[in-house]
């Protein structure tokens, strides 16, 4: 018996379920961990990662301000100012129980002149953890919203762009936006240069606040400041004397333009309407226009001397050589173009001098069509400067094979055709430089672009020498300066309307000096001058004159027409040779 009951013992029985439900559960769950485990280590082990650097990892960042614009000489156009910003925490506003001190939150709300509803607005939201109180406040705020010493409330150094010119070079210089961003003119076209590249640090703290790894380092890239070429003082009288045309011709707007000749630089470029980008409260659109880019319309007249150029060029005419241009009017295609009255034969400064447009068009019509149309493209009409400015316009020039002999004779003369100021001033500077056509430049060049020769350096100067007429005996003698010789060509043209033209005028001057060896082209546009003067003769050469005559003294440039008078008037004593 004793046998048998130990054999019983020792046979192998199954295994209660209860202990394999057990052992399952145990490994099920060790597997489950296992899975997890490598799903966070192998697989997914980025988020995990992020939210401990959350905890740990802080970046900071070293202030770079934008970079400073200047004139050719140094001076600011466009600095940048510090400031601060006002924000708070809502969160911590709450926890710390700040609102129960009304009368600190009454004095931020006085300092940053707003309501304390509106201020206690903007952080009734606890959940939240970052709203602005204020922009670009003064240092002198800041400090005061400091003392205050509001739980909750923060300052954020940053800077703010500064205009010391004002509304005189806005146009040229441009704004920026609030997070000092270029938004217009040179501030937008060179932002990535001005703006530069913030220096930043990664590093990881301790739960004491103490820096344990630094984790990355990145240099700054200090902001490049940029020259431009434009001169402020020409710059300073253009406006001037520009603003005092349009207002006392009661004219709608205006531009004036100043180049160099021999380098393509813009010494000046102004507008009238303009705006002041220190305060932008209440600016229109079209005041921000740079109309001397942006605004075309037809130059008239200005462009006869290269009509002339062209005839000259082709031996169409001799300098010494006459044009009939009587009675007065001539019929092209049934239709009549004329002049103000008959002037009978006319050399070719004479046609200059008295504008005439039968003249101008009996010389269109004896070039061939193709050398008449490339005047106006070799001149740079209906194409861009090269000034790489936004909003530049590149005006209006057909581009067709057939032309009627009437629209030849018309475009002879300024019409069926548009041009920017700037447009007009680069032919301006061509003729000047002896054909030479150069790129304009906003910013000052160390080395002047080569160019591109377009027309002959003999027949260039010469046209130049018969523009001299139109100051002497001709149209624009109200262009005068004093002690130079200068040489140019006015400018009226009637503003198209819908089915034809209106009864508004565009007022223009053109011309170069000193005309021995011209320094300077410049422009004048009035746009549709109220009243019986509307001439360009009129509105637009005094201008011309008195911007050419501080041009030449900043610029120190030799007179060329000194006369006995005037040498006595400088205190040389006797009288000048002849």
């Amino acid at each position: 018996m004793a046998v048998k009951r130990n054999a019983r013992i020792l046979r192998p029985e199954p295994l209660p379920m209860r202990f394999m439900v057990l052992v399952a559960g145990v490994c099920l769950v060790f597997a489950s961990l296992l899975a997890r485990a490598a799903y966070i280590q192998v697989i997914e082990p980025d988020r995990l990662r992020l939210e401990g650097d959350m905890r740990s990892v802080r970046v900071s960042q070293d202030r770079v301000q934008r970079g400073n614009i200047t004139d050719r000489n140094g001076v600011e156009l466009a600095i940048s100012v510090p400031v601060h910003t006002v924000w708070a925490d809502p969160k911590v506003v709450h926890d710390r129980n700040s609102l129960a001190d009304q009368r600190r939150w009454q004095a931020l709300a006085e300092v940053l002149n707003t309501s304390e509803e509106q201020l206690l607005r903007k952080v009734d939201n606890p959940q939240r953890r970052f709203v602005y109180l204020e922009r670009m406040v003064t240092p002198a705020v800041a400090n005061y919203i400091h003392q205050l010493r509001i739980p909750g409330v923060g300052l954020k150094e940053e800077s703010r762009r500064f205009y010391p010119t004002g509304e005189i070079s806005a146009h040229v210089i441009g704004i920026t936006n609030i997070d000092a961003e270029g938004i217009d003119g040179v501030e937008a076209i060179y932002n990535d240069l001005l703006t530069g590249t913030p220096g930043q640090r990664r590093y990881r703290k301790d739960g004491s606040g103490r820096m344990v790894e630094e984790i990355e380092f990145t240099e700054s890239q200090l902001p490049q400041n940029l020259t431009l070429s434009i001169d402020q003082r020409i710059q300073t009288v253009a406006y001037r004397e520009l603003t005092k045309a349009v207002r006392y011709h009661q004219a709608t707007s205006g531009s004036v333009v100043v180049l160099d000749v021999d380098t393509g630089e813009v010494l000046a470029m102004v507008n009238n309407p303009s705006y002041n980008p220190n305060n932008r409260t209440g600016v229109q659109p079209h005041q921000m226009r740079n109309r001397a880019i942006a605004d075309s319309f037809e130059p008239g007249s200005t462009v006869k001397p290269l009509v002339v150029l062209g005839a000259l060029q082709a031996g169409v005419v001799n300098a010494d050589e006459t044009v009939k241009t009587s009675p007065g009017w001539m019929r092209i295609g049934g239709r009549r173009v004329q002049d103000a009255r008959n002037y009978g034969d006319l050399d070719l400064g004479g046609i200059l001098a008295h504008s005439s447009n039968v003249g101008t068009s009996r010389l269109a019509l004896e070039l061939d069509l193709n050398d008449f149309l490339n005047l106006y493209s070799q001149a740079g009409f209906g194409t861009d400067t090269g000034i790489n400015m936004l909003g530049e316009s590149m005006g209006f020039m057909q581009h067709r094979q057939r032309w009627s002999d009437f629209e030849r004779a018309t475009l002879s003369f300024g019409y069926g055709m548009s041009a920017t100021t700037l447009q007009l001033a680069q032919m301006y500077a061509i003729l000047g430089n002896g054909g030479i056509k150069r790129p304009i430049s906003i910013l000052k060049v160390d080395e002047p672009h080569p160019g591109q020769r377009v027309f002959s350096r003999e027949f260039t100067q010469q046209t130049v020498k018969l523009m001299e007429a139109v100051i002497q005996d001709g149209t624009g003698s109200r262009a005068r300066v004093p002690g130079y010789r200068v040489a140019g060509k006015t400018g009226t043209s009637r503003k198209a309307v819908a089915g034809g033209y209106g009864d508004e005028y565009i007022g223009l001057f053109a011309g170069v000096l000193p005309a021995s060896r011209p320094r300077v082209a410049i422009v004048v546009m009035i746009n549709e001058p109220a009243g019986d003067s509307y001439h360009g003769g009129t509105v637009a050469a005094p201008v011309f004159s008195r911007v050419a005559e501080e041009a030449m003294r900043v610029l120190n440039v030799a007179p060329d027409n000194l006369n006995s008078r005037e040498l006595r008037v400088a205190g040389w004593g006797g009288r000048s040779s002849d």
